[in-house]
């Protein structure tokens, strides 16, 4: 039976060390996995809580509320994606989702509740500690970054807060990054793979993350989601954000 991760040689990885007191809540009711997830997030200097079902990983939370979270996607009793549900009904955290589902349905499921990314099992812890960096570091706006204005929305990095006519948009943190970088880059077109690099910071991944991810933004900027006038589909290319609203070629 294969193993849901993989060993690597031991020692600490090599990536940047997290900000200081970066909590992680790893939630898996394999203790394997679990501990070893724990101990490389450990080594690479985070504080890790860790939880075997959904509602300890809900109590865990209430109590120290993480900065991110490494979610199983099959839990006893709660899976991982009402966990993630109720998660995120007290405030944003950017969730990783793990998944020993090979089927694509499932990994979208965990990216329209609001995953920010996902592991398939087996993997690397390595690679896991990376990817937790990366998605802090990316939540984890400079302060001095200037507000963001254009076709009636608003963004303020610092504050992540963002707005529409005035009213605020409950934006997930991967869909504020993606909106973020549309309004600093107004009329050009980017391929998915451009903004899977730009946004997620990956020069590698399942392409439908972004597709999920823009189909979530639309929804949640345009007027019609149905027939999108900022964010456009550009055929055979990818998307483009035009502020002044036309309708798409």
């Amino acid at each position: 039976m294969q193993q849901p991760y993989e060993f690597t040689q031991a020692g600490t990885p090599a990536e940047p060390r997290p900000p200081a007191a970066a909590r992680v809540l790893v939630v898996d009711d394999d203790p394997t996995v679990a501990e070893v997830v724990a101990g490389y997030l450990g080594r690479a200097g985070y504080t890790v809580d860790r939880a075997d079902d959904g509602p300890a990983a809900l109590t865990r939370a209430a109590a120290h509320r993480p900065d991110l979270v490494v979610l199983d996607l099959m839990l006893p009793g709660m899976d991982g994606l009402e966990v993630c549900r109720r998660l995120r009904a007290h405030g944003p955290v950017p969730v990783i989702m793990l998944t020993a589902r090979g089927d694509e349905d499932d990994r979208i499921l965990g990216l329209e509740v609001g995953a920010d990314d996902y592991v398939t099992k087996p993997f690397s812890p390595r690679e896991l500690v990376l990817r937790v960096e990366s998605v802090l570091r990316r939540t984890r706006p400079a302060a001095q970054a200037s507000t963001l204005s254009s076709a009636g929305l608003t963004l303020d990095p610092a504050a992540r807060r963002a707005t529409k006519s005035g009213s605020e948009l409950a934006l997930t943190l991967r869909e504020f990054d993606l909106l973020a970088f549309f309004l600093r880059h107004p009329g050009r077109a980017f391929a998915r793979e451009d903004l899977m690099r730009e946004v997620w910071g990956w020069d590698f991944g399942d392409l439908s993350t972004v597709t999920v991810h823009v189909r979530r933004l639309r929804g949640k900027v345009e007027d019609d989601p149905a027939r999108p006038r900022l964010i456009q589909t550009v055929w055979g290319v990818g998307y483009r954000f035009d502020p002044r609203g036309r309708e798409a070629d």
